[in-house]
């Protein structure tokens, strides 16, 4: 062999070494060569590759440039030490060398892959990816260039661009589970997240033993909702890469999804077992304590996990969301701050900052700018619109709140909220009710599941007297979410109001078990029709008041006013156009009195209400003000005693005096029940409303006046007569009636109702009832108690005069129980028609007792509906007992309390006094007994 043979024998061995990876040894005889061939370019080039597999690549540099200078034209060369360059960072000689190798030959498929790879390094996205296409027009089959192209789309967050390469590898390459995976991951990142999963699993029929492709998967099944499956997944990863945390990690929160908070909470520990420090397990467990009511350990973990990531910034909203909970603000606010510390552009910090913002009224304007910062940094954030929202609407600016909704929708057509939202402000501040329907109708088509949007539908169903249908609305309601706040309420009030009274009895039996369990399950003014049961009233009241409407310390303790000569005092009602009230106010001696009136309802000015306007010292329109500017500028009046009249009523303004608008605050008139609230100091009755031995259902202590109810005196009895025949009622037999609203009509006092009318021959009984529903369920119920349908008789609603001379006509009212009769008992009184009524237990279930008391005619009062129908049968049939009643309540209607306003002012004034002056002597409340 001679001596050339030999060394190419001995080259190609060298070769073989080199390919096999024994750079070595490759090096060993390249060198031995080299003393032989020292200009032999081929040589220097395996040389330097040589070295650059052995990582020594100042030695692989110099040797490529050796073969270089040898071999000007040498692209293979060039190639290699642009590939050398590229390792030690050095882009621009690197970019250099793989431009010379093109030059020398511009069909180097590899060299524009390189070239595009460098680039992309130097961020140099755009010509990089001209160096890809390059490559693929020469060899649309190069991997390489498909997958560098795939990166710097990535890159550039081009992914729809990705998808057609991502194909182009796999079809080349149908067993490359890295190219199905990427594949996997950008469809998800695009949200096809169907398509992802079938990608994924791909790859996993390439490779079972992929552990990145399983939690991959895994990821997408948690976001689609399939966390079964996830879990599945995660469990996979586990068996081949068991002492991964970030996989222990996302099997927590699959079962975090499942409910499964005992699983969650044991594969967080497991993660934590191999990493101590991992933060995201650390801020997980903090969520599923704080999902477990366990806020504390929740704060604890959330602590944890910032101390071991700092700049943490879930985890700081995450603390401050926790401590908002447990009441602790203003360090919530201060962990939400941090949070913006870390990243001032999160829209979504700053949205939870004025979440929490907005549960307090005084911080109201602050919410609002967080929210405009959030809608800042991202102007088609639509859940920052709907939240701003509610901020603008809570400030009392709706036209602003509506305009915030619509804009939210506007962004995102399916934000369910949203609508829902606007069909509320809609319904409640315009009185838009069709509208407001129209949105409602939208939400449930959005989420067919939407609980809250089948109720509030049915609150404007109601409102239209579309009685039937807002039952069924409540009810698909309740089936959704039978725990919706007070959704039985609203079912059982509709109920009564058409006198449906199917399956009743079971429902209130259901409502008790309810309130006992402390469940917020019924507005307490509702309650007062279905139950006679002072402490279950009391404590519906209770849970109304701690939830919506508990104290609230946003103003500074009113100082002790200067005692006056005049007592400011100040009623708050929405409703200033009511007769039963309006004397009072004219008659208050201006002595030693200063009338104000705070007026939150629409000012109507008609008769009645400027009367109102003219009797009292100032009138104050509100309506359009928030609470906290009500209370304060009341106490800018130096306002000494506040009277509620409105309560737990419709448009009432009970967060005014859970701020202290008045250093002395009373319930008077509106809600006939205690409201249940601390900052209550007095509520007003007499002896029979509130026995002594009731005073423990009462958290204000109680203000006995001789008589309960005010009246009007200038509310005189009209000048016309009506007949029987205007009224529809037959030329003989006796006249029962009750005008009571029918939602205070029961199936027991029906009952009772009906044997009445079975025992006095050819009677009747007219009762008033505003829809025909309620007509025909309670032509229904008399007839199954046995009565002939033609005896009830129903009137129809008529101008106050005629309301008050069909009175006239009837010859005894008979009274609800529970709910007795209030305004419409006085009236009939003021006729000259009797009331007969049941003496209960609480409040309202004796305020007929109190009112015809108040006349002096306690042979009117009965304690069982046994005794209440045998009065009432024995004075049907006994004309001449019911006629010395007759004459007896004609005599007292000029001399007894119920209708002397002077005489009730003067009371009251006395009262209002007694409460002043122990005010002043740093006396505590106590009940108040005016003889």
């Amino acid at each position: 062999m001679n001596p050339e043979e030999q060394s190419n024998l001995e080259m190609n061995a060298a070769i073989k070494l080199f390919s096999s990876g024994k750079f070595q040894k490759a090096l060993e005889v390249t060198q031995a060569l080299s003393k032989n061939s020292p200009r032999d370019s081929l040589l220097h080039n395996i040389m330097g590759a040589c070295y650059a597999g052995l990582g020594q690549l100042s030695s692989a540099v110099k040797s490529y440039e050796i073969a270089i200078n040898l071999d000007p034209n040498y692209a293979k060369a060039f190639y290699n030490l642009g590939d050398t360059y590229l390792q030690l960072k050095n882009y621009e000689e690197s970019i250099k060398c793989y431009e010379k190798s093109l030059e020398i030959d511009p069909y180097y498929v590899n060299a524009l892959s390189n070239l595009g790879n460098v680039l992309r390094e130097n961020d140099q996205l755009d010509n990089a990816i001209e160096a890809y296409e390059k490559a693929l027009k020469i060899d649309p089959n190069s991997i390489i260039a498909h997958s560098g192209i795939c990166i710097v789309l990535n890159e550039m967050g081009k992914l729809e661009h990705m998808i057609e390469h991502l194909h182009a590898v796999i079809k080349l390459k149908p067993d490359f589970s890295e190219a199905h995976n990427n594949l996997g991951n950008t469809l998800r990142e695009l949200g096809r997240l169907g398509e992802a999963v079938d990608s994924y699993q791909k790859a996993l029929e390439v490779n079972a033993e992929f552990s990145e492709v399983h939690n991959n998967l895994g990821n997408a099944f948690i976001e689609l909702g399939y966390f079964g499956e996830a879990v599945e997944s995660y469990q996979k990863a586990l068996k081949i890469n068991p002492d991964y945390p970030a996989l222990h990690n996302n099997l927590g929160n699959a079962f975090k999804e499942l409910g499964r908070f005992d699983d969650a909470l044991k594969s967080y520990h497991n993660a934590l077992s191999y990493n101590p420090d991992y933060p995201d397990s650390l801020n997980n467990l903090g969520i599923i304590f704080s999902k477990m009511g366990e806020l504390e350990q929740s704060v604890q973990y959330y602590k944890r996990a910032i101390s071991k990531a700092p700049d943490f910034e879930e985890a700081y909203v995450n603390l401050g969301n926790v401590l908002n909970e447990l009441n602790h603000f203003d360090e919530a606010v201060h962990f939400y701050n941090k949070a913006i510390e870390i990243n001032p552009n999160s829209e979504h910090t700053y949205n939870n900052l004025g979440l929490i913002l907005l549960g307090k009224d005084d911080f109201l304007d602050k919410a609002v700018k967080s929210f405009e910062k959030a809608i800042q940094i991202n102007p088609n954030f639509a859940a920052a619109y709907n939240n701003i929202a509610q901020a603008f609407r809570n400030l009392q600016k709706p036209e602003k709140a509506v305009e915030s909704y619509k804009k939210a929708i506007e962004i995102n057509p399916s934000l369910v909220v949203a609508y829902n939202n606007l069909g509320n402000i809609l319904a409640t501040d315009f009185n838009k009710l069709d509208e407001a329907a129209l949105y409602f109708e939208k939400a449930i088509e959005i989420n067919p599941n939407f609980a809250e949007a089948f109720s509030n539908l049915g609150n404007v169903m109601r409102e239209l007297d579309r009685l039937d249908e807002a039952l069924n609305f409540y009810e698909r309601a309740n089936n959704l979410q039978p725990n919706l706040d007070n959704i039985l309420g609203n079912i059982l009030r509709t109920k009564m109001e058409f006198c449906n009274w199917d399956n009743l009895k079971s429902l209130i039996t259901d409502l008790k078990q309810k309130i006992i369990n402390n469940e917020k399950v019924i507005n307490p003014f509702v309650l007062l029709a279905l139950i006679d049961n002072s402490a279950l009233q009391l404590k519906v009241a209770e849970l109304m008041t701690n939830v919506y409407h508990p104290k609230r310390n946003l103003l500074p303790v009113i100082e002790n006013h200067p005692k006056s000569q005049k007592i400011k005092i100040g009623y708050f009602s929405a409703g200033f156009s009511e007769h039963l009230t309006a004397e009072l106010y004219e008659m208050h001696n201006r002595d030693h009195f200063e009338i104000h009136a705070f007026s939150f309802g629409k000012a109507t000015n008609d008769e009645m209400n400027l009367r109102i306007k003219a009797g009292v010292d100032q009138f104050h329109e509100v309506q359009a003000m928030t609470h906290q500017d009500i209370t304060e500028l009341a106490r800018s009046f130096k306002i000494d005693i506040a009277v509620d009249l409105a309560g737990h009523t419709l448009e009432s303004r009970t967060d005014i005096f859970a701020m202290s608008v008045a250093p002395i605050q009373l319930s008077y008139i509106g809600y006939l029940g205690s409201m249940g609230a601390e900052y209550y100091d007095y509520l007003i009755a007499d002896p029979v409303m509130i026995p002594k031995e009731s005073q423990k259902y009462y958290m204000e202590k109680i203000v006995y006046l001789p008589s309960f109810q005010v009246n009007d005196s200038k509310d005189l009895p009209p000048n016309i007569v009506m007949t029987r025949k205007d009224v529809g009622l037959p030329d003989k037999g006796f006249v029962f009636c009750c005008f009571n609203n029918t939602y205070k009509m029961t199936p027991t006092t029906f009952d009772s109702w009906a044997r009445i009318l079975k025992a006095v021959e050819d009677s009747v009984l007219i009762i008033f009832a505003n829809n025909e529903l309620s007509k025909a369920n309670l032509t229904k119920e008399i007839k199954k108690r046995g009565v002939a349908a033609e005896r009830l008789i129903f009137g129809d609603s008529v101008s106050r005069p005629e309301y008050l001379a069909r009175f006239k006509v009837a010859d005894l009212f008979l009274d609800t129980q529970p709910y007795n009769a209030g305004t419409t008992a006085s009236d009939a009184l003021k006729m000259g028609l009797p009331m007969l009524t049941i003496k209960g237990e609480a409040y309202q279930a004796r305020m007929g007792a109190s009112i015809v008391n108040a006349l002096n005619l306690p042979e009117l009062i009965t304690t069982s509906s046994k005794e209440y129908e045998s009065l009432a049968i024995e004075l049907a049939k006994n004309p001449e007992k019911l006629n010395k009643i007759k004459e007896k309540l004609q005599n007292n209607l000029s001399t007894a309390p119920l209708f002397d306003t002077p005489l009730f002012t003067k009371n009251l004034e006395s009262a209002y006094t007694q409460m002043y002056e122990r005010y002043h002597k740093g006396l505590e409340p106590d009940h108040i007994f005016v003889e």
